[in-house]
């Protein structure tokens, strides 16, 4: 997880903590991930999970994923 995504991160309702939580698990079972999205554009390259409205950005590299961001959908993409 870069560390922009665990100030992010650390700054989210408990709640939602939890539930990214539970999406960081389930991308440990990578590629058997159901529910991510490759993002387009200026993305390209990237995928997204979401919980709610909120989303968990990452990169899939030959070893490890990344989590590059995680945010409210409303300022997920413009930033």
């Amino acid at each position: 997880m870069t560390e922009d995504a665990e100030n992010e991160a650390a700054s989210l309702p408990v709640v939602i903590k939890a539930r990214i939580r539970e999406i960081v698990v389930r991308l440990g079972q990578w590629p058997n991930v159901s529910g991510a999205k490759r993002l387009k554009g200026q993305l390209s390259g990237q995928r997204r999970m979401r919980t709610g409205d909120y989303r968990v950005q990452f990169v899939v590299g030959r070893e490890e994923i990344v989590i590059v961001k995680i945010g409210h959908r409303h300022r997920f993409y413009g930033e």
